[in-house]
């Protein structure tokens, strides 16, 4: 059981039969009213975020979550083939589950993979990616101002801004929180 007084970031609970993980939170104590807090939490099955308020003596239950280890293998129409790295099991993530994460999927990478009653809900990506551009306009003679960008296709599908001296075949580094354009990695 989880008391709300231990309610922080992060923190995941079980509320109206739904896992949840806190986004933000906030004692409140007014006067002579009883403390309370004010938290803003996520839901794991159907992303929606709630603003709600709980007294500090109400409790919740902790959720059945598991946090595994999982190689991604390969895609096939919308679907994602993954593999537990320990017992060599097979499971298949629809698109919908794994949402714009599936653009930066590498192949035989692992990735944590966060199963709730065995049926995965999320995963959990690194801050950036290194992916290969494989289609990008070559740049026009005289843009070099610092401002401009042009669009780059990567190895994943993902459709990223990039400046004009990027080209084909050049590796870049994209930020998974936002999709943009960091920097240039080695090659």
């Amino acid at each position: 059981m989880i008391n709300s007084g231990e309610l922080r970031k992060g923190k995941k609970l079980m509320y109206e039969g739904s896992p949840y993980a806190v986004v933000d939170f906030q004692h409140v104590k007014m006067g002579r009213g009883r403390p309370h807090i004010k938290v803003k939490m996520k839901n794991f099955l159907t992303g929606s975020v709630v603003e709600k308020s709980f007294l500090t003596t109400e409790s919740f239950d902790e959720p059945d979550l598991i946090n595994t280890d999982m190689q991604y293998l390969y895609s096939q129409n919308d679907e994602f083939a993954f593999m537990d790295s320990k017992s060599f099991e097979q499971i298949m993530i629809s698109g919908e589950v794994l949402g714009d994460t599936k653009w930066y999927l590498l192949e035989n990478l692992e990735y944590n993979v966060l199963l709730y009653k065995g049926d995965p809900i999320s995963i959990e990506l690194p801050a950036s990616v290194i992916l290969t551009v494989i289609e990008s306009e070559p740049a026009a003679k005289g843009d070099s101002v610092s401002n401009i960008t042009k669009p780059a296709k990567v190895e994943t599908g993902l459709e990223v801004k990039v400046p004009p001296f990027i080209k084909e075949g050049d590796k870049i580094k994209i930020d998974t929180r936002t999709g943009e354009y960091i920097e240039r990695a080695g090659k």
